[in-house]
Parts: structure tokens; sequence; C-alpha cells
């Protein structure tokens, strides 16, 4: 059943940097949120983007939006954060664990002085153990503490589909799990355009040509942050769109199909490490994980991807 509202729905944004801001400014042209709140340790720079976004209020339906701090958190039904060092041109996400484990751990504590309600979405890098790491320090049910995971890949990868097929990528049914990273996998198995296998789709080339091109994508999709990151110094449009998609299925409770970082307990065999999946997505956070048929080979990539990531939640501390 449909969430059916009787207070205003606050989301609380940690973090007001690039992705921070881009997905406060995606968030309020969505209308689908009724209060956001922006938490920074540069309180200066929360009521920047708090003062710049309602100036173009007139343009938008109303949102209150106000730089706060963590006690604003108490009303929150989502919590996104945002907060973290970024990830410097040639650094991997998982170079960033530690710099970024203490800081997460840092805001954890804080949430947990004023919520035991909220549902919270993590997207700082890198975010599947940091997601792990959220889970473990605020004590909070792994059903409401989840990460954006490989969503904006998937997007990535339906984009580049798309466009190398010449179909809306809409209608792309295509997956990345595994770590939000380079260990990634594309699920070629189930992938599909209006429900046609894609290698059949894929009717211009001899299938050994296609094959090659279809490879190739997928490396584009898993080097798209390094190559952006050379050219702008930062992703952070794309994500902020992303996490406004996570909050819009939560808050609408929608029931959307989404490729987020989760708790796994005997997903294929793997256990204990939060990572990239197909999860439903509602009110009351992540409904049910829905498990793929993967090939035996897709499987083994998988628990390589965890095992790496198993790796790094060690090395911090996990």
């Amino acid at each position: 059943m449909t969430k059916i509202y009787s207070k205003p729905t606050r989301v609380a944004i940690i973090g007001t940097g690039f992705v921070g801001s881009s997905f406060a400014y995606a968030l309020t042209q969505s209308g689908v949120v009724s209060e956001i709140v922006l938490i920074d340790v540069n309180r200066d720079k929360a009521e920047g983007e708090a003062m710049d976004i309602n100036h173009g209020m007139a343009f938008v339906n109303p949102v209150k939006v106000w730089a706060g701090n963590y006690s604003d958190t108490k009303a929150a039904d989502v919590i996104v954060i945002t907060a973290g060092a970024n990830q410097r041109p040639g650094e991997t996400r998982l170079d960033l664990a530690k710099r970024n484990t203490a800081i997460i751990k840092s805001v954890c504590q804080e949430i947990v002085k004023n919520t035991k309600n909220a549902i919270i979405v993590m997207t700082a890098n890198p975010v599947d153990v940091l997601t792990y790491v959220a889970i473990k320090e605020t004590g909070f049910s792994p059903e409401r503490v989840f990460g954006s995971g490989t969503l904006l890949d998937t997007a990535r990868f339906r984009f580049l589909l798309g466009e190398h097929l010449g179909v809306d990528p809409r209608s792309v049914h295509a997956y990345i799990i595994g770590e939000h990273g380079d260990s990634e996998l594309p699920v070629w198995s189930s992938a599909t355009v209006g429900g046609v296998p894609i290698n059949k789709f894929c009717h211009k080339h001899p299938p050994e040509v296609c094959t090659d091109q279809l490879n190739h994508i997928f490396c584009q999709v898993k080097n798209a942050a390094y190559e952006i990151i050379e050219r702008k110094g930062a992703t952070y449009y794309a994500i902020g769109w992303a996490l406004k998609r996570i909050v819009e299925a939560i808050i609408l409770d929608q029931k959307s199909v989404l490729t987020v970082s989760t708790l796994l307990t005997n997903y294929h065999g793997i256990s204990d490490v939060c990572i990239g999946v197909p999860a439903v997505i509602g009110w009351d956070g992540i409904e049910r994980m829905v498990e793929l048929e993967l090939s035996d080979l897709e499987v083994n990539k998988l628990v390589e991807s965890a095992s790496v990531l198993k790796s790094v939640q060690q090395s911090v501390g996990y």
C-alpha cells in the first residue's frame, strides 16, 4: 500500500560538496519532498547552497530548504550521506577507504544521537565499504541503511548501450553489479532490449564484432569516473540524479528495482559484505533483494568482487 503522508517529508543531506549540492538541486526540482536540510562541517558552505537554491524557488514547487545541524535529522525520513574526501585523479575509490571511514564513523555517531527511524543512504566512496561501516556504527537494520551502489554504473551502462543500439536507454534492461569500482561486472546473461536478448538485438554487425563493441562499452562504464575526474575534477550531476531517484522510490513507496549497495546474506553464497545488486526499494527501505540468475562466470566474478571489498573492510577494522 502506498504511504499516506500526515506530516512534511524531510530529507537531510550531510555534506554539501559537489555531490551533495547537485543532489539538493535535483531534489528541489523533483517536487518529491517538502523539506531539505543541508548539513556540513563548513556551515558557510551549507548556508550558501541553501541561499542559492532558495533564490530560484519562484520557478519550482515550493520546498523548504535551509542549512541546519544534526538535531534536524530527528524529523528526517531519509538521511543521505555525501560527506567525505573526493577521489583524486588516478586514485581508485578503494584508495579513499581509510580517509573516509573516520569521517563516516563521526557522522554516524551524530546521527544516532538524534534519530533511530530515518533511512540512511550512503553515497560517499568507497560506497560499499562505507555502507558496511554505517550499518555497524549506527546499529540500524540493514534494510534501512544502504548505498547508491551500482545505480549510476547501471545508468551509464544503459545510456551507452542505448546509444550504440539506437534505442532509448529506458528501453534497455541491463545491470552492473558488484563493487562500485574496478571489480564491478556486467550481467550480460539477462541483458535485454524490449524483452529481446541483447546479443540478438545487436544485429548491425557480425556476432564477434558486436561482442567486442559491447565489451568496449562495459570498459567505458567501468572507467567513466576516471575519465570525468581527469577532465573536470569530479563527478556530481549524474549521481545527484541517481540519489534523487532513490529518494523518490522511498518517499513515494514506489517498490522500484534499483541496483543499490546492500548487506548480503547468502546471495549466490556471498554474505557479510555490502555490494551492488538489484533490490526492491520502498517506504521501508530495502523490501527484498532480487537474486538474479547469473551464469557461472558471472557468479565467480561477483564472488571475486565481494572478496575485494571484504579485504578493504578488514583493512579499515571491520
